[in-house]
């Protein structure tokens, strides 16, 4: 069952910061002092029972409308690509748990957690402590030279589970932060958006090549030219990798060929792609690329590639991958904008028992309330000045204070994350087995999971009944060179056995009538 886990503002924050906060709120006339501890003090319950039943009679009503919709909304002013990907029919109206009500008035089910950010669904009750915060005059707004006590309270408790400390071990996260050790993480720096967070990596690594600025000191590789690997599509190419939307981490995943083709000619950097959980064919490209004028700058990975089927990449090839990079200096950055959060372990980067040199963390853990995604990293790969990764809103408080909900509940509901992300696995497992001429196999890990199909034109059928049939969210990865067709599921950790049941014989129904 759910762990509803009540708490308050003074629970999370911390009973000192509560007390300076209510004295400064009511010395500016927000308030009494008494009125706005009594606010703080107050625990909510984060996903109560009675929600959780709710959620489950309202399957019955999935797919079909639930009131009436919005007939004519705003036309926007979008770009060509924007509008023609707009499904305006499923534009929220308004969502509970994990469903959504769309201007088309039906009933949805959030079968990709809304793109891979809605980690507790819509509307979870533990999100109002964000409004009562704002009631005891907690300000959102700051700077990079002003992070609050809740940014800061956040960045340790992200050191502390990546590190696998127990919540209150002050002396075990202090030896930590104090670490120089190579591949201990316990730097933190706040950048709102995973595509800034991973490019923060990336010019980290760059500036093992490149001088930030013309003051700093020559760096360890001048005069090498940067190569960077990336896991490999199935025809060789570099589209089965995704780390952002920023010109240098399009080119890791082939944009901008023109453009990377000079890059490359200068010897400015060079791209390799890596097969997927191919070790042999990492340790050559190592080899060849690691000696004389060039020097692998990085390695790039998903655990779970969410654009490309969904697949898993094997525990051994990890160890095996990282332990290579370790003994030739090469950094890991492992890309947990996707999986972060819908591990047991809150980074799915700890069950692989991995020790990466950068973890970036995004979407999930503010559960969708705020752009709020960091990059984590070591002491040695600290080598930028402020200016060389910086947003100026990238700590807002209030935008803090949500992950510090999000990170409460999920540690408070690990076995329950664990037993269900086992139960879609399971059933998805169960259900191909039931259909083994149109589904070829599962991919994916716990609640990450897809479907692979024998081929495109079902796999894209599939997807559209699901969607119109049973308003199921679920959608074919099928535009990148030779990937499986796929289609990609990733429920919420509020997930229930009764949402499983649902989406399990709903795909059944859509299977037999294929």
């Amino acid at each position: 069952m759910i762990n509803p886990c009540a708490m308050s503002l003074r629970d999370l924050a911390g009973e000192s910061y509560i007390e300076a906060v209510c004295r400064a709120s009511s010395a500016l006339g927000l308030g009494t002092y008494s009125e706005l501890m009594a606010l703080a003090s107050e625990k909510v319950d984060f996903y109560p029972p009675d929600l959780v039943m709710r959620g489950d009679r309202l399957l019955a009503d999935c797919g079909k409308p639930l009131c009436v919709g919005l007939p004519q909304s705003a036309r926007g002013a979008g770009t060509k690509a924007f509008d023609e990907a707009l499904k305006r029919s499923s534009a929220p109206l308004s969502g509970l748990g994990f469903f959504r009500v769309g201007e088309d008035g039906r009933l949805a089910a959030l079968g990709k957690s809304e793109h891979y950010q809605a980690s507790l669904g819509h509307n979870f009750p533990g999100y109002r402590l964000l409004s009562y915060a704002a009631r005891i005059g907690i300000t959102n707004i700051t700077h990079n030279n002003t992070r609050g006590h809740l940014t800061r309270r956040l960045e340790q408790e992200l050191i502390r589970i990546a590190n696998g400390l127990r919540p209150g071990d002050v002396d075990g996260l202090q030896r930590v932060l104090d670490s120089t050790e190579p591949h201990v993480l316990n730097r933190v720096i706040n950048l709102e958006t995973g595509s800034l967070a991973v490019e923060a990596g990336l010019k980290m690594m760059l500036a093992r090549f490149y001088r930030l600025q013309t003051h700093f000191p020559e760096p360890k590789y001048a005069g090498r030219t940067p190569v960077f690997l990336v896991l490999a599509d199935f025809k060789g190419g570099k589209e089965a990798n995704y780390h952002g939307t920023t010109v240098v981490a399009q080119m890791l995943r082939g944009m901008w060929p023109d453009f990377y083709q000079r890059c490359e000619q200068a010897g400015i950097l060079k791209v390799i792609p890596v097969r997927i959980n191919d070790t042999a064919d990492f340790q050559e490209k190592v080899e060849l690329h690691d000696q004389g004028t060039s020097k692998v700058a990085g390695f790039f990975h998903e655990l779970v590639l969410m654009n490309y089927g969904g697949i898993r990449l094997d525990n051994d090839y990890v160890t095996n991958t990282h332990a290579l990079c370790d003994q030739r200096d090469i950094p890991v950055l492992v890309d947990e904008i996707q999986s972060c959060l819908w591990s047991p372990e809150l980074f799915l980067f700890k069950e692989y028992r991995c020790h990466p040199d950068f973890v970036s963390v995004g979407k999930g853990f503010p559960g969708g309330q705020f752009p709020a995604a960091k990059i984590l990293t070591t002491a040695a790969m600290d080598n930028l000045n402020q200016f060389g990764a910086l947003v100026t809103n990238g700590q807002e408080e209030i935008a803090s204070l949500a992950n510090l909900i999000t990170m409460a509940f999920a540690e408070a509901n690990s076995e329950y994350i664990k037993a269900m992300g086992e139960l879609w696995q399971k059933t998805l497992r169960g259900l191909a087995q039931r259909h083994p001429q149109t589904v070829m196999k599962i991919e994916g890990h716990g609640h990450l999971a897809s479907l692979v199909f024998a081929d495109t034109e079902t796999c894209v059928a599939f997807c559209h009944k699901m969607t119109e049939e049973f308003a199921f969210d679920i959608s074919a990865q099928t535009y990148k060179p030779d990937c499986p067709p796929a289609a990609l599921t990733k429920l919420p950790l509020i997930a229930t056995p009764a949402l499983v049941d649902f989406a399990a014989s709903a795909m059944h129904h859509v299977l037999a009538a294929m």
